[in-house]
């Protein structure tokens, strides 16, 4: 297959690439605007593969999306082009409706225009899969059950609301003009690659060096943390063999506190055999609860029954290990992340 990656110099979006043409053997076009946590060294593996290729455009630009589709042909299009930090999301909203909202109306709109004119088995086999997050369902209290299918959109923060509107766009896209779409959420992904504000490479590179990490309210938000690979996986199981129309939750089954997450992430470094900064004893002194952000959601769980039973997905990556090997890529690769802080 051909497939049309958008985000594609993204933490996920990377990952996906990877395992696209490392493990499957597909061919890749990959589009990304090239945002500030768009990094095309997080593609160095594929970068020189016959198999891939990358054009600078923003899902936004109508003309540009035009002309790489109608060159690349796709058999396939993932949208995985966001912007997708909450705390970003508070304080500029604008650029969340623009990408999130503008964007995945004009990409559905020439994606539309291109499959309209496809005949026979391309058309039937063609497949526009939309990725969202399971934070559109706002938040869960400790005795709920995870997220479904069937849960209710209840966003909290700018994010998510953005990413709830997208999410009703490329259903109703479907619905209204019969493209064949599928949306997937997922959980809080981790590994390799991602970018330097989100909590577990955060807390890695500050424990590094020696900075204080602060940790909103006490802590004790719970989060399903998913590793990137298995969340790749489930993506491309989801674009090949996901019935039209539907939606699939995709989880790593790791719920854990926000404050037990930080604890193992010191616990690990504490193993390695690193010198500490200067004048720490121990990481857990690095610990620095501050305020709360506003419409914190307290909890997110998601339920992987479906695509399991339907498309033989499960997660195969204990976050024990996941998150070892995630601190030992981030200790051994200063070079990708140094620029980045």
């Amino acid at each position: 297959m051909k497939f049309l990656i958008t985000g594609g110099a993204g933490f996920i979006g990377s990952a996906v690439i990877r395992h696209l043409i490392n493990d499957s053997g597909h061919e890749v076009i990959n589009i990304d605007k090239l945002t500030y946590s768009g990094n095309l060294d997080s593609l160095k593996d594929v970068e020189k593969s016959e198999l891939y290729s990358f054009r600078e455009v923003d899902i936004c630009d109508s003309d540009q999306v035009r002309r790489v589709i109608d060159y690349c042909r796709p058999d396939a299009v993932m949208n995985l082009a966001a912007e997708s930090c909450v705390d970003r999301s508070i304080v500029d909203p604008s650029k969340f409706i623009q990408t999130n909202i503008v964007g995945t109306f004009s990409l559905l709109e020439e994606v539309r225009n291109y499959w309209v004119k496809l005949e026979g088995g391309k058309k039937d086999k063609f497949r526009f899969l939309h990725i969202s997050t399971d934070e559109v369902f706002g938040s869960l209290c400790t005795q709920e059950e995870p997220f479904n299918e069937g849960s209710h959109y209840i966003p909290n923060s700018p994010y998510s609301a953005s990413k709830a509107c997208s999410d009703h766009l490329v259903r109703s896209w479907g619905k209204t003009y019969g493209l064949p779409v599928l949306i997937t959420h997922c959980s809080n992904n981790y590994g390799p690659y991602q970018f330097p504000e989100k909590l577990i490479p955060l807390i890695i590179i500050k424990a590094m060096r020696g900075e204080n990490f602060p940790i909103y309210g006490d802590g004790i938000q719970v989060r399903d943390w998913l590793h990137v690979n298995d969340h790749s996986k489930a993506l491309v199981a989801v674009a090949e063999k996901g019935r039209v129309g539907e939606s699939y939750m995709i989880g790593g089954n790791n719920e854990k506190r926000n404050i037990d997450v930080v604890r193992d992430i010191c616990e690990i470094l504490e193993g390695f055999e690193i010198p500490k900064p200067k004048g720490l004893k121990k990481y857990t002194d690095l610990i620095d609860f501050v305020e709360d952000r506003k419409a914190h959601d307290f909890r997110y769980g998601v339920d992987v029954n479906k695509i399991k039973n339907e498309l033989g997905w499960q997660p195969s990556i204990s976050f024990s290990i996941g998150l070892k090997e995630t601190v030992s890529w981030y200790i051994s690769n200063e070079w990708w992340w140094e620029r980045l802080i």
